[in-house]
């Protein structure tokens, strides 16, 4: 093999990111043009919230995966990875297959009662046989909170990206990203979301298998090959430790992982898309097929980019190695495939941010708006108008997120929003559905409890005190709240339910069962 496959020097130097790319302009173009038109379409067919916020429940259950999978294959999942494969060797794995054993428990707890008792957020799940506002109140906070840490990945890794595309302030990058997302989702609503994320996800996966290929082509289609080389060239990157060194940590992480997707405002509501509960299953199945050939090719990218690119040269162009992947293409494919690749994750960003917004919209206007303040009582108008307003202001929040957090890996930033997820909405919504005893208050106290815990925790982790603050040390050792605040917030919700009786919440509970398994009244 030629040794210059091997020089991060070399690499650092014939890369063209960060300066003017014609070809990696026009894919760009090609698909902002192409999504764009999409949500024209999308906004004439989008005149009432159930449209809006669901597509009027009219997705397939096969697009509904594709969907799933291109919200859920987010910038983290492509370019954090990858460049946390890249800069760290083998603890890598840990959040490439964290991401993908979430699935099972959707599949299994989670999808079919969601699809039989809500209609638009997952709070209309918890606060089904409960009380409305405070239930609501307290879930409308813990889906926020998600979504702003969710989205400052997206718009990091979008900010990085436009910058080097375009050569544009990275500030202005996140503008411009902010700007474009708001207008699919103002006038296109959840067809325009869902229709961008299926084209997203059939490109980001076709681009991610021709680019393993041709990784895997550099070594005679041998992954241990590849490995072996990756041992050679740095030593101990095939060895745990060198990200997550403490066994508590990588509990704590995979924890947060595997119950967080099951927390997802995004993925949680894209369950309403569909007309049935058999769709809601089939959609889950088609998903976890997708994104679990996307995880591990992942891997392969990831210690492809340490090899034939370098972690110099990686670390020159970004500190968090965000942009490993589109290094890998332009020095496997040239100009052309840069841009392809470089396109693809622009979308894969625009989706999941667009995904993300809505469900944060449906938030504001659906739990808070129309069920605490209006009583219900909201004509449709008036429902539409303050579900896109809400949409503006979470632009304006994303924008300002990107901006604060320029510089972290985007994969880490997604696994303290799955943290975060776990333990405020993912203890509430199983028990809501599972236990009788349950009740509003301890429904309350868990998402709340879950919520602030989680943020104080990481607050007072090394993610913050040591890497962001610059302190010596922290307060709380671990970098990952999981192993805390998930078991904190099933306790609270079980203590405070037993300390009272709610009787409408246990008479309800039949009719909860009901529809979970047969769907009754659906």
């Amino acid at each position: 093999m030629n040794s210059v496959w091997f020089d991060p020097l070399l690499a650092a130097d014939i890369t063209n990111l960060g300066k003017f790319n014609p070809l990696a302009i026009a894919f760009f173009f090609l698909f902002v043009v192409s999504s764009l038109g999409i949500t024209y379409w999308a906004a004439k067919l989008t005149k009432n919230t159930a449209q809006f916020y669901t597509a009027g429940g009219k997705i397939s259950g096969f697009q509904n995966g594709l969907a799933l999978a291109g919200d859920f294959m987010s910038a983290a999942s492509f370019l954090g990875i990858a460049g946390l494969v890249a800069l760290n060797g083998f603890d890598g794995l840990i959040y490439s297959i964290g991401f993908l054993v979430g699935w099972p428990i959707v599949m299994f707890l989670i999808a079919e009662p969601l699809r039989n008792l809500g209609k638009y957020t997952f709070a209309d799940v918890v606060a089904y046989r409960l009380q409305q506002k405070p239930v609501r109140i307290a879930s409308a906070i813990g889906t926020l909170v998600v979504i702003s840490f969710y989205l400052i990945a997206q718009m990091v890794g979008a900010g990085e990206l436009i910058k080097l595309l375009f050569g544009f302030d990275y500030e202005l990058a996140v503008v411009i990203v902010g700007c474009v997302m708001m207008a699919y989702v103002i006038f296109g609503g959840m067809i325009a979301t869902t229709w961008v994320q299926i084209i997203k996800a059939v490109l980001l996966l076709g681009g991610t298998i021709l680019l393993a290929i041709l990784v895997l082509a550099q070594f005679g289609f041998n992954p241990l090959a590849l490995f072996a080389a990756a041992s050679q060239k740095y030593t101990g990157v095939l060895a745990p430790g060198k990200l997550v060194s403490n066994p508590l940590d990588a509990i704590s992480l995979g924890m947060s992982l595997m119950f967080g997707t099951a927390g997802l405002p995004h993925i949680l509501m894209r369950f309403y898309t569909v007309p049935d509960a058999k769709a809601a299953r089939l959609s889950v199945t088609y998903a976890t097929a997708i994104i679990g050939v996307f995880y591990l090719l992942t891997f392969i990218l990831g210690f492809g980019a340490m090899v034939l690119v370098g972690k110099d040269a990686i670390e020159k162009i970004g500190t968090g190695g965000n942009m490993a992947a589109p290094m890998l293409a332009e020095f496997l494919g040239g100009d052309a495939f840069l841009g392809f690749i470089a396109a693809v994750s622009f979308a894969t960003i625009l989706a999941v941010v667009a995904g993300l917004t809505l469900s944060g919209a449906a938030a504001l206007s659906h739990d808070l708006w129309v069920n605490v303040v209006r009583s219900g009582h909201a004509d449709e108008s008036e429902q539409l108008k303050v579900a896109r307003g809400a949409t503006m202001v979470l632009g304006l929040v994303a924008i300002f997120l990107g901006i604060l957090f320029k510089g972290q890996n985007v994969a880490y930033m997604v696994g303290l929003a799955f943290a975060i997820a776990a333990s405020a909405n993912f203890p509430a919504l199983l028990l809501s559905m599972l236990w009788r005893r349950f009740t509003t208050n301890g429904a309350v106290a868990s998402m709340l409890v879950g919520t602030i815990s989680s943020l104080v925790l990481i607050y007072f982790s090394p993610t913050i005190q040591v890497t962001i603050l610059k302190h010596a040390s922290a307060p709380f050792p671990l970098k990952n709240p999981g192993l805390i605040s998930i078991p904190l917030a099933f306790i609270v919700a079980i203590v405070v339910s037993l300390l009272s009786t709610e009787q409408q919440a246990q008479e309800k509970f039949a009719e909860v069962e009901d529809r979970i398994h047969i769907g009754s009244g659906m």
